[in-house]
């Protein structure tokens, strides 16, 4: 039995445009098809799962940028973190983003799967994982799952 109907959102298929609506996110106004689409998407999800790069000892503009188009759409859903760089395996781009979705009331988890030099892990542009990441991808869901649960009558509040 699958604990989640999954759906994978691409951000480059999104393709939001930088924050271009001309009220708050709370306020829910949205002026653009685009926003209220991407909203439609992020109110559907009872829980997340970002899989994020590390640029710059932080995380992609693009992830930021998505987080910030919508507010009450992510209000009281549980998030974990697939992580990829080099040495950190993206550990300080998860720690920055940890800080943004708190804000947006989203429980970020502390299971999370890390795979630092990612690259080496790429053969004829397909990633292979490990036997080690295969491992840390159940704890990461059966949190994700009991959380999405616990917080579901606030989300229905």
């Amino acid at each position: 039995q699958r604990a989640f109907d999954v759906r994978l959102v691409d951000l480059a298929e999104v393709n939001l445009p930088l924050l271009d609506e001309p009220n708050h996110p709370r306020l829910q106004k949205y002026q653009h098809q685009h926003t209220k689409e991407w909203s439609a998407v992020v109110q559907s999800a009872d829980a997340f799962v970002i899989v994020t790069p590390e640029y710059n000892y932080g995380p992609p503009p693009s992830l930021l940028n998505a987080l910030n188009y919508v507010y009450t759409e992510w209000n009281y859903k549980p998030v974990g973190f697939v992580s990829y760089g080099c040495i950190s395996g993206g550990m300080r781009s998860v720690q920055m983003t940890k800080q943004v979705v708190t804000t947006l009331k989203i429980m970020p988890l502390p299971e999370a799967v890390t795979i630092p030099f990612f690259a080496s892990m790429l053969k004829d542009g397909v990633f292979h994982g490990s036997d080690e990441l295969e491992k840390a991808i159940k704890p990461m869901l059966d949190e994700l799952h009991k959380w999405a649960g616990a917080l579901r009558p606030l989300r229905q509040g």
